[in-house]
């Protein structure tokens, strides 16, 4: 092999010289920006409704991928659940399927905590019957009352509808915590909390899904995110609101034709909370994301305008 001239040997040395530097610094670079982004670190507690729950739990485990280090614990109380945490200062941000009540608001204020009302999406309360069930094709508002309304005497299909089978009615739904139950009682039958209350209950929808899944006599009701996940497991039944049977899609969710059952969902967040960094960068990047990460989970995401109100709120 013949030896490199002196001049040639320079030259190349010179070359392998800078091109180590320019690695340097990339690799530099990269490690300043990958320290700058783990720094962050803390702990956020985050509780409430089952509803929004999907929802709060993929920001988190988005957010987890850039934050490591920050731990965001996603609870599932109920709405009222969350709030009665909330309001005493144990929760930092509070998961909700319905406004917060004026009692909830004065216990707040009485503890001192002021908060953001923050919306992050559209829910189609959705109800439920077995996939082995073949006569449930549609209920009305008023079979729904009939159903679940305080002292109701219906335990039998054909109670429901003249022509269904004496089969059993067997109930399921979510608990007395749950801002599921209030919206739906309100809606249905005029009052928030009046139901009946022999049935299945339950602040976890997942559970919901599997009791439902598991009797063919069962009808439930609970977000239309769970029915989305769970749609090879349920039935779902169209609600005849006085204009026609009409399913919860996302089309009739969005263009508002899934009445009366299409609600808002919430976050609450407590500002004094927001002054911390990990907490105000977590509430920043869920408004950035909450639209696609609404529609993954499957409910209907807002306008890019409500997303950039709740972001100017936040700064």
């Amino acid at each position: 092999m013949k030896m490199l001239g002196t001049k040639k040997r320079l030259l190349l040395f010179m070359s392998a010289l800078i091109l180590t530097g320019l690695g340097l610094a990339g690799c530099a670079g990269t490690e300043t920006s990958d320290t700058q982004t783990s720094q962050l670190s803390g702990t956020i507690e985050i509780d409430g409704s089952s509803t929004v729950f999907p929802i709060s739990e993929a920001v988190a485990e988005e957010f987890n991928k850039i934050h490591p280090r920050v731990m965001v614990n996603v609870g599932v109380s109920g709405t009222g659940g969350g709030f009665k945490r909330f309001t005493v200062d144990e929760t930092d941000i509070s998961d909700a399927s319905r406004p917060i009540k004026s009692s909830e608001a004065e216990q707040a204020a009485a503890n001192g905590i002021d908060y953001l009302e923050l919306k992050v999406g559209t829910d189609g309360l959705s109800v439920m019957v077995n996939p082995q069930n073949d006569f449930v094709d549609y209920l009305t508002v008023e079979e729904l009352k009939r159903i679940w309304e305080p002292g109701s005497t219906v335990d039998s299909w054909d109670d429901v509808r003249a022509g269904w089978p004496e089969q059993p009615l067997n109930l399921y739904g979510p608990d007395t915590d749950s801002g599921t139950f209030d919206y739906f009682t309100e809606e249905i039958m005029g009052e928030a909390r009046a139901s009946r209350s022999d049935y299945t209950a339950s602040a976890d929808d997942n559970v919901l899904v599997q009791g439902i899944a598991g009797d063919r006599n069962a009808l439930g009701y609970f977000g239309y995110a769970y029915y989305v996940e769970n749609q090879d497991k349920l039935k779902l039944v169209a609600i005849d609101s006085g204009n026609g049977p009409v399913l919860p899609t996302k089309e009739t969710i969005e263009a508002g034709q899934y009445t009366p059952l299409s609600r808002p969902l919430f976050i609450y967040v407590n500002r004094k909370s927001l002054e911390r960094p990990e907490v105000k960068t977590f509430v920043e990047f869920y408004m950035e994301h909450a639209a696609e990460l609404v529609a993954e989970v499957g409910y209907i995401k807002l306008e890019d305008r409500v997303y950039q109100d709740n972001l100017a709120k936040i700064k």
